[in-house]
């Protein structure tokens, strides 16, 4: 029993004592709103060395401009603004006092070399977290910004460190220190240590010891690893242009394939196949809206959803408008263009003539980091996986299917077709269905890259026409590598040459290669060939 009692005694004193160390904020609140910058700096150095439970709330709060003083009775708060208003809560135990208005709260004011240092003493404290997540992320942002004193702690933490990605950072902190500020024989091994890094702090801390070191081996050392750091960067610079041009090819692909189907098997220009594509991106807005909690898995309720609302608009075009008009292209080009500008305008009034934004799942943000040099996007790998896999599906229906079959002997040979008893009217229904559908899928992939708006498919229409003509009308392979090459290219081009005279030579050279080779790289047989 007495053991009980003398437990409990602990536990109750361990709180008042926690509660007293907490009230060390309010204690300080005549230097804490002091206008002296000299008695500010004291303060946050007694709250940095005291064993206060809270005090990384405190300092975090100087920091984010949430530490604020009641006018009324000098007490010490956190105020985070809630629109016109502030959501007040006491600094000492975080309990919340209401909400009030800004003229009833004193800021605790911080300048910027203020904050540099409230941001050095919150990462050094994250330097003995528990999470190894958070001591990476702690030594990271002390990276050519820690103190002597605080490089020195580093050295000591290093030693015991268990993880190897965290020990590998602080190994980093400590050798650029070095680099600027060590001992010969510190700099020594800190230029072997940094011996194949290509962060930027490495680089510029090699540079400056190249350019200022008095000891010409050192600073030749310095240059030369230098200047392989450099040479890396340079081939890793050359691969992320190549994995953008992909990205982008892809985009075009995905773009560009359900045009490829309809233009090769029907001979139809048509000018709504950006509105389609359009379509398939606010399907995905409004799948996001309808199933707010369902974000994560948005996309893929998306695709078959919009391949739908999209076919489906397709095959209205053609029982409505299309079907009149075939063999008389230019009058199907018209008509088309009215369709989109119909399509473009029904959004504008029942939708919204401004931009909206679709959310893309947590599983598609962020980047996949190979190296400091080198970062692969995960929702332009993603679209490159998406574009490959809705080619391979087209290349299976269009080969081993029944369906498949039809288009491809519609698109050879229409009189034959008919003649062997396939209903030519209801393969190019199925026919602009299907690549309707395939361009409100496109518009799904396009929804992860940016806004969704009225004018969305006007601006891959134009591209996706050039994709096709010079990939060859209607050949799945020939859409595909034109979409590659020419996403590639254009990435290439655009450093040296600027985005917009990049697509001028690349239409110059499609319209020379045309010229030279009008059925493109992969010549179809089809209606043209007949006629």
């Amino acid at each position: 029993m007495k053991l009980i009692l003398l437990f409990c005694l602990a536990l109750f004193s361990s709180g008042l004592l926690a509660n007293d160390e907490n009230e060390l904020i309010q204690s300080l609140a005549p230097e804490l709103s002091s206008k002296s910058k000299a008695d500010r700096l004291k303060a946050i150095d007694l709250i940095a060395e005291s064993s206060a439970p809270r005090k990384m709330v405190w300092l975090q709060a100087m920091v984010d401009g949430d530490l604020y003083q009641l006018k009324s009775s000098d007490e010490i708060v956190l105020a985070v603004r809630d629109g016109k208003d502030y959501t007040v809560t006491k600094a000492s135990d975080g309990s919340a006092l209401g909400i009030e208005k800004k003229r009833a709260l004193r800021k605790i004011k911080v300048d910027n070399s203020m904050r540099q240092n409230l941001r050095s003493l919150i990462g050094t404290f994250a330097l003995t977290s528990g999470e190894a997540q958070e001591r990476y992320e702690a030594v990271k942002s002390l990276v050519g910004k820690a103190d002597g004193a605080t490089v020195d702690r580093v050295r000591e933490l290093v030693v015991e460190e268990p993880d190897h990605n965290v020990s590998t950072a602080m190994g980093l902190l400590v050798s650029i220190h070095d680099l600027e500020n060590g001992t010969k024989q510190q700099q020594a091994d800190a230029l072997n240590f940094v011996d194949g890094k290509l962060d930027s702090d490495v680089l510029n801390a090699l540079r400056r010891l190249a350019d200022s070191s008095s000891d010409t081996a050192v600073a030749t050392q310095a240059a030369s690893l230098l200047a392989a750091a450099e040479s890396r960067q340079r081939w890793y610079r050359h691969l992320e242009t190549l994995f953008f041009g992909l990205s982008l090819g892809s985009v075009l692909v995905v773009a560009a394939i359900g045009l490829a189907i309809t233009f090769g098997v029907m001979g139809v220009i048509n000018m709504a196949h950006g509105e389609l594509i359009m379509l398939g991106a606010y399907t995905t807005y409004f799948i996001q809206q309808l199933f707010p909690s369902a974000i994560e898995y948005s996309i893929l309720l998306a695709v078959p959803a919009a391949f739908m609302v999209s076919g489906a608009v397709g095959v209205l075009i053609e029982r409505t408008v299309i079907r009149h008009l075939y063999g008389r292209t230019l009058e199907t080009l018209l008509a088309t263009f009215g369709v989109s500008l119909l399509l473009q305008q029904t959004v504008r009034t029942f939708v919204s003539s401004q931009n909206v934004a679709v959310i893309n799942p947590s599983w598609m943000t962020g980047s996949w980091v190979l190296n400091p040099a080198l970062s692969l996007t995960y929702n332009r790998l993603i679209i490159i996986g998406f574009c490959l896999f809705v080619f391979a599906l087209l290349l299976l229906i269009f080969t081993r299917t029944g369906f498949g079959l039809q288009m491809r002997a519609v698109s050879q040979n229409r009189q034959m077709s008919r003649a062997m008893g396939i209903r030519s009217a209801r393969v190019d229904a199925m026919t602009f269905g299907l690549g309707s559908g395939v361009a409100g899928v496109a518009g799904v992939a396009l929804s992860q890259l940016g806004n969704v708006g009225p004018n969305l498919g006007q601006s891959y229409i134009i591209d996706s026409f050039i994709v096709v003509v010079f990939g060859g009308v209607g050949n799945l392979w020939g859409t595909l590598v034109a979409g590659m090459t020419l996403g590639i290219s254009n990435k290439v081009l655009e450093p040296w040459a600027g985005a917009v005279l990049a697509k001028i030579i690349l239409l110059v050279f499609i319209i020379l290669f045309i010229q030279k080779r009008p059925s493109g790289l992969f010549p179809a047989r089809g209606r043209a060939v007949e006629n």
